[in-house]
């Protein structure tokens, strides 16, 4: 089979989709993978390190969605390289498609084979392709939500883990995933006063069982979330339903209740968010500013740290991709019912329900032979 690798065209993207050693071993199972160049550089990977792996270097984009059955991407494909897609071939990157209409109608009139990482499951149920840029959302929302609290950054001007004498910020954690438990980890770490929501009990338990003494857990309700707007400083966003939209837990009228300088970073804003006032935004323009609260938007967080997050992506795509290429797209998902899961649009039909829900277009279920 014939891979092909371009490189991200999202704004401020500096991931890759794989890494030279993963070259090797699609190469060992002998099939060929072409690389666009210079799609490495934001991760620290010269066209060197692939070519001495195996990789076909191409200086087009273009030749490599007209060559390679398979594209690993990291991020959804721009409208321009939805008109790259072929039918038939197979795409395997973050789609999040429930965040846009444009996006899944385009990518169904393709005719392509959307395989999307974050709706892949494990044996276990866990999201294996998801967690690794989780875990890294988690930590990245900490530690850009202390920046922007400070008072020239439009924030109210205060230290996350405060200083003897004077208390530190109150952090707000709004879902109990893989995002909320890095970030209420890291954000307890600073030394700050940190509150975790989730509405799954067996979550709180173990949260409260292994967080340090300064994370309280609350079971998440709208007049919960109300009372604790009001002291918040910095407010994580960070709920996740595989493959649908975030739920609206933040309305615009709560925006009041909270003390002016205070920020929401938005952790599921590529899944449209949990905050009604939140909007995609870039890592060149990262925030703005609703009824005096400052809000982070940037849908591709984990870009900014493109090196550690291109590692820690492919440790976890790999051996997706080989079975893949070695199988085949249809043998594979009927050999691994988890990575069926992940097919969310197939020969123009919308095969992922919540997706399909989403925007009110037909559903047709994807049945793996």
């Amino acid at each position: 089979m014939i891979i092909g690798v371009p490189k991200e065209t999202k704004p401020y993207e500096y991931r890759v989709a794989i890494v030279p050693s993963g070259v090797e071993q699609l190469t060992r199972h002998g099939h060929r993978v072409l690389i666009e160049r210079g799609a490495g550089v934001g991760s620290g990977i010269a066209d060197e390190d692939y070519q001495a792996y195996g990789a076909e270097l191409v200086a087009d984009a273009r030749e490599i969605w007209e060559r390679a059955d398979l594209i690993c991407k990291v991020k959804e494909p721009l409208p321009h390289e939805i008109k790259l897609i072929r039918p038939k071939q197979v795409v395997f990157t973050y789609f999040h498609f429930a965040a846009s209409r444009e996006l899944t109608e385009g990518v169904r009139d393709s005719g392509c084979v959307a395989i999307a990482y974050e709706t892949i499951f494990d044996e276990k149920g866990r999201l294996p392709l998801l967690a690794p840029m989780s875990e890294v959302a988690g930590k990245m929302s900490i530690q850009e939500g202390a920046k922007y609290l400070e008072k020239p950054m439009e924030g109210r001007g205060i230290l996350l883990g405060g200083i003897p004498g004077v208390e530190p910020a109150n952090v707000l954690v709004l879902g109990g995933g893989i995002v909320g438990t890095c970030a209420a980890r890291l954000a307890a770490g600073f030394g700050a006063h940190v509150t975790i929501m989730d509405i799954d009990l067996y979550r709180l338990r173990y949260l409260s069982e292994v967080m340090p003494p300064n994370v309280t857990t609350v079971y998440s309700t709208d007049e919960a979330i109300r009372r604790h707007l009001r002291t918040a400083d910095l407010v994580i966003g960070a709920v996740l339903i595989p493959g649908a939209r975030c739920p609206m837990l933040i309305r615009r009228d709560y925006l009041k209740l909270m003390q002016p300088g205070s920020v929401i970073v938005d952790v599921g804003v590529d899944q449209g968010g949990c905050c009604e006032t939140t909007r995609p935004t870039t890592h060149k323009d990262p925030t703005y500013v609703v009824d005096g609260v400052v809000h982070y938007g940037v849908a591709n967080m984990p870009g900014a740290v493109g090196r550690t997050s291109t590692f820690g992506l492919t440790n976890a795509t790999i051996p997706y991709l080989i079975k893949l290429a070695n199988m085949g797209y249809e043998k594979a998902c009927a050999a691994d019912p988890g990575l069926a899961a992940g097919v969310n649009i197939a020969h123009g039909k919308i095969t992922n329900k919540p997706v399909a829900d989403a925007f009110g277009l037909p559903y047709v279920p994807y049945v793996a032979r």
